[in-house]
């Protein structure tokens, strides 16, 4: 947080504006430039509440409905799989590339069936997943593609930026992610039907958004065209956001840095394996994660030495709750459970310093002899 976040909330709250409004418009086209350029494709976005508000609301965009399948990887963060199930359709695992924890492409053939109503693909700690090799497989079997780009803003492969190959792709503004509103979400698809859908379904399916019902020359009369959510973004996350936009660039280079010197600090430890990027593509390094023999050990010892650090993910075939409703079961997918119980997070944030990470890596260094 810097003053320009301050005075980006403090000018919203002297505005009188607070809820969904100009900055919520304002926030969708910084996105919608960053994503898409001044030259890219005809992008269009919804900010909302939350990327699981947004993985929801493009998986109703889809058609997904109850009994139909949906393909997506099991090393995830529950919401993934959750908006699935609100659906009352069920979330089919494909196994993940140990490089990047990303879906396996390869795999994802086998997967599909008459039932598949649509594929959604995370791009896991700030890696693009395969999103090309996806689309085209995608395309083949005429199923939507939906991205979970929560930890990926900014992230590209080649020239391509994420946000751009999915039929939607769906980012997250939480407070740990590269860009912050506290809380917030945001939609991105080509397809300006299935964005005006997902914005009508935002709130309430109204017709018309409450910022254009009470803005000048607005009018109070609106009607409800189908069962809608309480998902819109207000203007002072908005606001946040937008602040933060102005510098997301600088973030992401400062986060390379840091891991880069996590990545130089940790080559030659025994028993310790820093994290691989593909040829051509530019992390978005939402999390540093290193696997580590005994991860459980360096955990409890980093946190000794005041190190916070954290497991991104549990796999979710490995939840009682989805053992029980879906009958999975561990072994099913190997990989991924290889890369759980191997990984640990690392402290990644703009404001850490060298300082930080040296004496971070030369805990671990320790830790591990």
């Amino acid at each position: 947080m810097t003053q320009a976040e301050i005075d980006a909330v403090s000018a919203v709250l002297r505005s009188g504006w607070l809820t969904t409004g100009p900055k919520a418009r304002e926030l969708e086209s910084a996105v919608i430039k960053c994503v898409g350029g001044n030259s890219g494709p005809d992008l269009h976005a919804v900010a909302l509440s939350s990327c699981t508000a947004a993985l929801h609301l493009a998986l109703i965009a889809a058609g997904v409905g109850p009994g139909d399948e949906v393909v997506t990887t099991p090393y995830t963060f529950v919401s993934t799989g959750e908006t699935i199930l609100y659906l009352g359709a069920k979330p089919i695992f494909v196994d993940v590339e140990p490089s990047t924890k990303n879906m396996d492409p390869v795999k994802l053939g086998s997967a599909l069936t008459r039932k598949t109503k649509a594929i959604v693909a995370v791009s896991m700690a700030g890696h693009p997943c395969r999103a090309a090799e996806i689309a085209a497989l995608a395309r083949e079997r005429s199923l939507p593609f939906i991205e979970d780009a929560a930890h990926s803003l900014t992230a590209r492969i080649g020239d391509t930026p994420v946000g751009t190959q999915a039929d939607i792709t769906c980012f997250s503004f939480y407070a740990t992610k590269g860009v912050t509103a506290g809380e917030g979400g945001m939609a991105v698809t080509a397809r300006q039907d299935w964005a005006e859908r997902i914005r009508r379904l935002s709130l309430h399916g109204l017709s018309d958004a409450a910022w254009s019902r009470y803005g000048k020359g607005g009018w109070w009369e609106y009607d409800v065209t189908e069962l809608g959510y309480k998902y819109n973004l207000t203007d002072i996350q908005a606001a946040l956001a937008l602040a933060q936009m102005g510098r997301a660039e600088e973030m992401r280079a400062r986060r390379e840095s840091i891991a880069r010197r996590y990545t130089e600090g940790l080559r030659e430890v025994a028993g310790v394996t820093t994290p691989e990027v593909a040829p051509g593509v530019r992390h978005a390094w939402h999390l540093y994660q290193i696997a580590v023999t005994d991860r459980d050990r360096l955990a409890l010892a980093l946190r000794e030495d005041g190190i916070g650090t954290s497991v991104h993910f549990k796999p979710l075939h490995l939840f009682p709750y989805y053992q029980d409703l879906l009958g999975v079961r561990p072994g099913q997918f190997p990989k991924a459970e290889r890369c759980f119980q191997e990984t640990l997070s690392l402290p990644i944030f703009p404001d850490l310093t060298d300082s930080d990470v040296a004496w971070i890596t030369e805990r671990i260094r320790h830790h591990m002899k």
